[in-house]
Order: structure tokens, then sequence, then C-alpha cells
């Protein structure tokens, strides 16, 4: 019996390595590699814990955290929650292909029985004792299923039958089956229509991805130039504190010599501790700007790192040579590198994949199956050895064989009706998604164009805005020392010129986040900041 058990499990492992089409060889570790043992048989690792943030701890410099604006970029896509989250999410898309693939996947079944019969008497006349007797049965099938819809079986049974002292006898059987659908199902689309709609979703998950990873580059820059705005904006209000503090020391001098009422002290004191006040909330905003920055690129995560003050060492002016783009030529961008417009294609692929399979459906089901069998030679009561069993069963010299039609005709299949109307209301509806989508973008891209003419426009008054200031507050403070202005002029034309200040930092950041907001527009901000997304490996 161990012998013939050890014959069948050769021969199924045979069948198995021809046999197997190339769709089943996703798998890489097929049976009866040793690979393969070692994988069902131990208990899989359970993920526990997420890592610890990465490179952090590269970029301090001087008990700061030190970083540029691609070095925050490559932080965020180290360790930003978000991106990590959406990038388990394609890879888990990946996997749909395998689940895909299985029913191509062969099988191997094996199953052995052994009955038992005690002695027994007879009930004739004469009481005579029937010795008991034994029955084995093993038998192994092979089945696979191809991507033309046909089906093959090959099936090898050894029965082992020992009655009383009498020799064991054995009786072998080769069986081949297949059938092959000749409507429902037949042909490579329905059987190859689950694969090619899950590489589509693939696909589509990765330009999803990829539209998750531009918004949170785009939300990193923001973020970046946020807490350069936050502190030039505080540096300018330093700078006025040091101014009004200079006027009120002045005044408070001129007081102690009697040149200066005791009440006209009080307008420098004022101002003095407003501008304080207004550094002070400035310094704050600072703080929540980069905590939120913190966030972003997983800073928060590691104690030490989230301690430190933040050094962003870009500057917010732009130079001189800033960028002119045409309206036309950022739609044509946008269309042909925005990932939403490919993820779009790919779903509306789909829906024709999936209404063609649903009409499929509606097909009668009607199957041609055939059959082949090879078995043990009877021998008038002698009994036949394990060998020459099975040589007579693989040699087929008394073969049997068949075959048959069947069709089942539903008089109305509702279920396949129903399907085939959801799978043409979805492509209608994803229709109108992929117009709406093209309205969105094409209103993203055209309000980047105007915010970055806007920023430019603004910096360039800015500019004119604050020199004048400069200019003005020169000559009344020389006014003011000659006496020939009062106080309240100068503090006046001090906060005008810090509010010119102000206004050319916001126009540079402006600036910079209408740029990166016109390479979002154009699908280009992956391409400007060196971000390419590797497929996943199963």
């Amino acid at each position: 019996m161990r012998r013939s058990l050890s014959v069948v499990v050769g021969l199924c492992a045979l069948l198995g390595m021809g046999l197997a089409p190339g769709a089943a060889q996703a798998q890489s570790t097929p049976f009866p590699a040793p690979q393969w043992w070692r994988e069902v048989v131990h208990r899989p690792g359970l993920p526990s814990q997420i890592p610890d943030p990465e490179h952090l701890r590269d970029y301090l410099a001087d008990g700061k955290l030190r970083l540029t604006l691609e070095q925050a970029i490559q932080l965020a896509l180290s360790n930003n929650t978000n991106v990590l989250i959406d990038q388990l999410t394609y890879q888990n898309s990946a996997y749909n292909i395998l689940f895909a693939l299985s029913p191509f996947d062969p099988t191997i079944q094996s199953n052995f029985s052994a009955n038992h019969a005690g002695p027994s008497f007879s009930s004739t006349q004469t009481t005579q004792l029937t010795p008991g007797s034994l029955t084995q049965v093993l038998s192994t099938n092979y089945n696979q299923l191809f991507e033309t819809g046909t089906n093959i079986g090959v099936g090898l049974s050894t029965a082992r039958s020992s009655f009383g002292g009498f020799p064991a006898n054995y009786f072998s059987a080769l069986n081949f089956s297949a059938s092959q659908p000749l409507l429902r199902n037949r042909g490579l689309f329905p059987n190859r229509a689950p694969i090619v709609i899950a590489r589509r979703n693939l696909h589509q998950s990765r330009m999803n991805f990829e539209a998750q990873v531009s918004s949170i580059i785009q939300n990193v820059v923001s973020q970046y130039w946020s807490v350069v705005l936050a502190r030039e904006n505080l540096d300018v209000l330093r700078k006025s504190v040091a101014q009004a503090q200079a006027s009120y020391d002045h005044d408070k001098r001129a007081l102690e010599l009697g040149a200066l009422g005791p009440y006209d002290i009080f307008q420098s004191e004022s101002q003095l501790a407003s501008r304080k006040v207004l550094a002070t909330q400035a310094e704050y905003t600072l703080r929540e700007q980069e905590d939120s920055l913190r966030v972003l690129i997983g800073a928060d995560l590691d104690p030490r790192v989230s301690a430190l003050d933040m050094d962003l060492v870009e500057a917010s002016d732009p130079g001189k040579d800033l960028v002119t783009l045409d309206v036309g030529q950022v739609l044509q961008l946008a269309r042909a590198k925005r990932p939403e417009y490919s993820a779009e294609q790919d779903q509306l692929a789909v829906d024709d994949l999936n209404i063609r399979l649903a009409h499929n459906q509606m097909q009668p089901s009607f199957n041609l199956s055939a059959n082949y069998s090879g078995q043990t030679l009877p021998t008038g009561g002698v009994s036949t050895p394990l060998g020459p069993s099975l040589s007579q069963a693989f040699q087929l010299n008394a073969p049997s064989y068949g075959f048959g039609l069947s069709l089942n005709l539903p008089v109305r299949n509702r279920a396949a009706e129903g399907q085939l109307g959801t799978t043409e209301v979805n492509k209608r509806r994803d229709l109108y998604s992929k117009r709406q989508l093209e309205q969105s973008i094409q209103l993203e891209a055209r309000n980047a164009i105007n915010n970055l003419e806007v920023a430019k426009l603004s910096l360039a008054q800015a500019f004119i805005a604050r020199d004048l200031a400069q200019k003005n507050l020169e000559g009344e403070q020389k006014k003011y020392d000659l006496g020939l202005d009062s106080i309240f002029v100068l503090l006046q034309t001090q906060l005008q010129l810090t509010s010119a200040e102000q206004a050319v930092i916001q126009a540079q950041v402006s600036y910079q986040l209408a740029l990166v907001g016109v390479d979002h527009a154009t699908g280009e901000i992956l391409e400007h900041h060196h971000v390419e997304i590797k497929d996943p490996k199963l």
C-alpha cells in the first residue's frame, strides 16, 4: 500500500508541474517546493508594531532641526502617517490580482478509506462461517481550469481487497475528464476578465496613490512656507518693537531733560506695549505652524526631535526670474499628467468589462464533457497484484470513454438582468464623474494661473510700497529729530513700514504657494520634486 501511495503522489506532482499554465505561476513557492512546506507549517508572523520615524536625526544641526524644502518633502514621504496608510492601500490592491488568478490554480485531492467486515454466519439451511474482509481505497485527482474555460481532470484510484486467507486483490483505474463551456463562460474573455479588471484596479489604485501623494506634498510645501512666513513676520514685528523702544527711550530722555511734557510720553509707551503684544502673538503663531509641519514630516513622533526648534533654510524671496505660464499650456499639461484623469479612464475601462461580463452571464449554460478511462482487467477470480493492476490501468488496453452535453436554459434570468442593468448605470455614473473631474481640474488650473499672476503683481507692488514707506520713515525721523513733527506721526510712519514689510513677505510666500498650486494643477509636482512611486512586490 505504501508503494501505491508513493506512485500516485509522484504522478500527481509531475502532472502539477507539466500542466500548470502561465497564469497560475504567480505563486512564488508552488507545491511541492520545500519553501511551500515551511510556509504552510510555520505560523505566520503577526505584525504588532510599526517602525519608528526615519532620517529625522540626520538633519540635526546646532541643536535644531535644519531643513530645506526638499528634505522636508523626503521626511514626509518616509514618515507621514497618511502617506504610509495610502501606500498600504495601494499594496493591498495588488493582492486582488492573486485572487483573480486563483481559479486557475491547479488542485490535487486525495482520499483514503478503509472498511473491515468481520466474519459472519450464512443464513442458508447449512450454517456456514463466512470469513471477514478488508477493503482499502486510495484515490488522487488532479484538476486544472484553463483560461479558455476548459477544465481538465486526471484521477487515479486503487482498491485493495482481502478476503479470509486469500491473496489480496488490487483494482486500479486511471480516469481522464474534460469539460468545455460552449456558450456562457466560453473563451478567453469571460475567464480572463476578472484578471484584467484586477490589473486595471491596481493601476487605478496607483493613480489614486499618486494623487494622494501629490496632495500631501502640496500640503508639506504650503506648510513649509507658512512656517517661513510666520518666522519672517516675527522678525518684522521684532524690528518694529525695536523701533518703538528707540522712540520710547528718546522720549524718556527728553522727559528727564524737561523737553517733553509728562503726558506726551504715554503715546510712545503705549505703542511699545502694543507692538510687544503683537510680537508675542507672532511667536505663538510660529510655534503652531512649526507643530503643524512636525506632524506632516513625522517629527512629532520622536520625543527628542519634537522638542527642538526648526531652522528652515529656504528664503521666501523668489528673485527676479518669475515664472510666466499660459492658460492653454497649463490645461494641456493637466489633461496629460494629472493622475486623476488616468484613474477615471481605468474606471471606465472596468465598467466596459463588467458590462460585457454581465451580458455573457445572461447566455444559457451549454457545456460539453468527455471522459476516458482505463482499468484493471478481470482475471476470472484470480487475485491481481498491485504492479500488474497499475500497469493495466496505465496501458489503457480496454478503455472506457464517452461524452455528454448539458443545457441549462433559464426561462428568465432576473439576477443576470439586474447585474447588467447595474453595470450600465455604473458606467453612466462614471461618465458624469469624469465630466465633473474635468470641470474641477480645469477650474483648479485656471485658479492656479490667476493666483500666480496675482502673486506676481502683488509682489511688484509690495516692493514699491515698502521702498516708499522706508523713505517716508526716514523723512519723518529727520523731521522728528529737528522738532518739526510729533511723535504720533513718527509712530504711525513706523507702523506703515511694518505693514509694508509684512506685505512683501506675504506676497513672496503667496508666489511660492502659487507655484506649488500650478505644479499640483498640472500634475507635475512629483516630477519637479523627483518623487518616484515603485510598484508593490507580492
